[in-house]
């Protein structure tokens, strides 16, 4: 019962976190820069990382099995993967780090939010593993395949946002706000242009020469961070195919049995086994590449959510529950 109570405090913890941060992201985003805002919304996403996993951690205890079994665990295990996609840059204090935050702090909130409030108070709760999930490999195959989720679609997400950086023609809001995904560190690095010591020097560019360079400056680094981030992705992918085909033949006796799961999760294995190719001709990256990423966005969801709501399947113990 106490155990139930802590999970209870820490929800509530984390859902009151989860609304300040979002406050002080649209602050951030929309707004002028505030001394300590930044800092703020840090603090806010540590926090909430530190609640989540206190959360997942008790709610192993209490119920005895890694918390992978429903929609709710695993939406909150994909926040937290989302948290620490956020978080590792930032303790390694990588220089284009800002960029990285712009994508995963809503994916952390929204998905954390969602599952908090969207669904029902019965979904909340623990409940008895079916004997197919009572493995060892329920923690290796599901947390490999959540992970290989929440780093595809960031990437893709990145993907998406490079491809309407560059087809579209005002790009007014983003040049104006440079910070919102290029970070500070881009102006640090542009010691030739000298912006911030030498408008004169500035000014002397043509307004679309100035806009284009921006406008590069954002694809360079969306696609930076795509085409990293979906390859850690795409390992984590592999991992936890290969890990459930061990467990499928464990559990049904057969490596592969081409139900509608294992389809669909093919079918996100070659199309990122597709983006990575793409990545090797240089022709083929950029912009081309990141249509094949932004297919992968919505195929992953598919693999995600469309066989638990068909409810079809030897992945399908029930309504929304995940393997």
């Amino acid at each position: 019962m106490i155990f139930v109570t802590l999970e209870h405090i820490l929800t509530h913890i984390c859902f009151s976190i989860i609304s300040v941060v979002i406050i002080i992201q649209l602050m951030t985003f929309f707004g002028d820069e505030i001394p300590g805002l930044s800092d703020s919304l840090e603090k806010g996403m540590r926090a909430t990382f530190l609640s989540i996993t206190g959360l997942l951690i008790i709610r192993w205890i209490y119920s005895a099995h890694f918390p992978l079994s429903n929609l709710y665990e695993s939406l909150m295990f994909l926040s937290w993967s989302f948290a620490i996609i956020h978080m590792i840059p930032k303790i390694w204090n990588h220089q284009n780090a800002t960029v990285l935050s712009a994508i995963t702090t809503p994916s952390a909130i929204l998905t954390q939010a969602f599952a908090t409030s969207g669904l029902s108070t019965e979904m909340h709760q623990s409940a008895i593993l079916v004997p197919a999930l009572r493995s060892h490999w329920l923690m290796m195959h599901v947390s490999m395949m959540l992970l290989s989720y929440a780093a595809l679609l960031v990437g893709s997400l990145f993907s998406i946002a490079l491809l309407v950086i560059t087809f579209r023609k005002n790009l007014k809001f983003v040049i104006e706000n440079p910070n919102l995904l290029l970070g500070s560190s881009v102006f640090d690095q542009m010691d030739c242009l000298n912006l911030n010591e030498n408008i004169n020097k500035r000014t002397s560019f043509s307004s679309s020469s100035f806009n284009n360079f921006y406008k590069n400056q954002l694809i360079e680094r969306l696609d930076y961070w795509s085409s990293r981030i979906i390859s850690i992705g795409f390992t984590f992918l592999t991992i936890g195919i290969l890990s459930g085909a061990v467990w499928a033949n464990e559990a049904w006796g057969s490596y592969w049995n081409w139900d509608p799961k294992e389809t669909w999760a093919f079918i996100t294995w070659t199309i990122y086994a597709i983006y990575s190719h793409t990545r090797t001709t240089k022709n083929w990256q950029g912009a081309n590449s990141a249509i094949v990423a932004s297919i992968g966005f919505f195929i992953i969801w598919i693999c995600y959510f469309g066989v638990n709501l068909l409810g079809i399947g030897l992945h399908s113990y029930g309504s929304f529950i995940l393997s």
